[in-house]
């Protein structure tokens, strides 16, 4: 079918003034010290708005990696017997630190990442939010006692720090996932870090490391590298690394947490998704579709609580998808550092040619291509990587577009008949991160909630992503492990329970020799 393609000028308003052309050669961080890498291997990172090269990023060796987790060794004791009271102080301090920084860090995000000026600022904020719920930490992790247990026994459970942490960090979150997810509850709970940097947007990560610097952290309780994944499997075996955290492919999650777990480490993978609404005839049409396009195409689908399916029943399909593609021709396709941008680019060549082989197997698949946003051209930026809105009506059962994680900005609508068949074509899916409903009817909006497999869910709401004090809750083949991260999980993720039992002699017990089998546990 004929492309609806998209031509649109920048605007004039733009975030902050920026040097184009300037490449930097990265550095990796070991005990507070940046230190050039001894590798020849360097991958290059783009600025995806205008498809220049703006860093070499080191693919550092793997005596590297390991100096990493020795510094993070060393400087262990010393953070872990600091006061939690006193860790978070480098917290408040922090996000003091975030906040004065918020622009710089904002074009940082966007420039390495390709998102729009307030999707980047999102990015930033949700890491100030990471560390304001850490800073909860000496609440959360208070144990408990009881005392007499048992008759004259007393039995404390304290939560301590374990050692070492490593963290993997993909390219799409590289401030909130790394600085908001891992590091401030991993620290605020005494451990140390060793974070394995996205090498396509790395920076973000880095610079925030050095804002914790400015707050106080000592040194050698962050440390960062960049390498490829042959080195980074050092980490999942490292005697002195006691867990993983990961986000990034099911398939590299189940690697990391069959590896790791082998050894006895603890590891939560946060891995792929393939979200789906439903949109029962009762829902505003109006409204939900402005939700589905923010949902879809924000942060140009690369987020795994995007929502990429829509499960229309059939008395408002016809509507529904009429109005989506109208908003979607609205939406303005840019550079990520113009403030008036809507939809940037995606964050590489490669990621963007895999985006457009996916859009290829859809049409081949047999799947209506109601809006082509292939042939995008955004004057002056001709060499960044933009994929305009992609719309595909009619996704049947069996197509791959509509069952795999693309992505990219393309949505897929599939129909249904009932909410019975639309909740039953949600749960056939393989991935449970997030899950929602478009309602006016409060039975319908209860029974799937108690009965969608997702594990964060959206009543009306397109990006069910709860605030951090509760958990980032992904299910099926969309996590893997036991505690997720955030929230009270998050908190047991990085501690252990230590249980003390104890009792003081009085003068005629304490000349007795006859001990009980069972001494104070029955």
């Amino acid at each position: 079918m004929k492309s609806n393609r998209l031509k649109q000028p920048l605007s004039e308003e733009k975030g902050m003034d920026i040097k184009m052309g300037e490449v930097k050669k990265l550095k990796f961080l070991v005990n507070g010290q940046w230190k050039e890498s001894k590798t020849e291997k360097y991958s290059d990172a783009y600025d995806p708005s205008t498809g220049e090269v703006i860093a070499k990023v080191p693919c550092c060796t793997k005596a590297e990696v390991e100096e990493a987790v020795e510094a993070a060794k060393a400087a262990f004791p010393s953070w872990s017997s600091t006061p939690v009271i006193k860790r978070v102080q480098v917290l408040y301090k922090l996000r003091d630190l975030l906040i004065e920084h918020m622009d710089e860090l904002t074009m940082l995000v966007a420039k390495e990442n390709g998102k729009s000026w307030e999707e980047a600022q999102g990015d930033v904020l949700k890491a100030k939010e990471g560390t304001e719920q850490a800073i909860s930490a000496p609440s959360l992790m208070m144990g408990d006692s009881l005392m007499d247990a048992s008759s004259g026994f007393d039995t404390v459970l304290y939560r301590m720090p374990l050692g070492v942490f490593a963290g993997i960090i993909p390219f799409n979150f590289p401030a909130m996932i790394p600085m908001g997810w891992m590091t401030p509850m991993c620290i605020a709970c005494g451990n140390t870090i060793v974070l394995k940097a996205a090498s396509f947007t790395p920076q973000s990560c880095m610079r925030i490391a050095e804002l914790y610097k400015e707050a106080g952290l000592p040194d050698g309780v962050i440390n960062i590298v960049t390498c490829s994944r042959n080195e980074a499997e050092i980490l999942l075996t490292h005697p002195d690394i006691k867990g993983i955290s990961f986000v990034g492919s099911t398939s590299v999650g189940m690697h990391i947490y069959s590896t790791a777990a082998a050894t006895g480490k603890r590891v939560q993978a946060l891995c792929e998704a393939k979200n789906h609404a439903l949109v029962l005839n009762d829902a505003p049409v109006k409204r939900v579709a402005a939700g589905i396009i923010n949902s879809s195409f924000g942060c140009a689908g690369e987020r795994c609580m995007a929502l990429p399916v829509v499960v229309a029943q059939e008395g408002i399909a016809d509507a529904l998808v009429a109005e989506i593609i109208a908003q979607a021709k609205t939406l303005k396709v840019g550079p990520a550092y113009d403030k008036s941008t809507k939809l940037g680019p995606v964050v590489n060549q490669a990621h963007k040619d895999s985006i457009l082989k996916w859009i290829e197997t859809g049409i081949e698949e047999g799947a209506e291509l109601v809006l082509d946003g292939r042939d995008i051209v955004v004057e002056g930026y001709e060499n960044g990587f933009y994929i305009g809105p992609t719309i595909f009506d009619h996704v049947a059962p069996g197509m791959s577009i509509g069952e795999k994680e693309i992505f990219g900005p393309v949505l897929c609508i599939k129909r249904v008949k009932t909410f019975e068949e639309g909740l039953e074509i949600m749960n056939a899916n393989p991935y449970a991160n997030g899950s929602v409903i478009f309602t006016q009817n409060g039975h319908y909006a209860r029974e799937f909630a108690r009965h969608t497999d997702g594990g964060m869910i959206g009543i009306n709401v397109g990006i069910p992503v709860p605030v951090g004090m509760f958990p980032f809750n992904g299910k099926k083949l969309s996590f893997i492990g036991d505690l997720h991260c955030l929230g009270k999980d998050g908190f047991r993720f990085f501690t252990e329970n230590k249980v003390v039992t104890s009792r003081w002699f009085d003068e005629e017990t304490g000349e007795s020799t006859n001990v009980n089998t069972w001494d104070g546990t029955i």
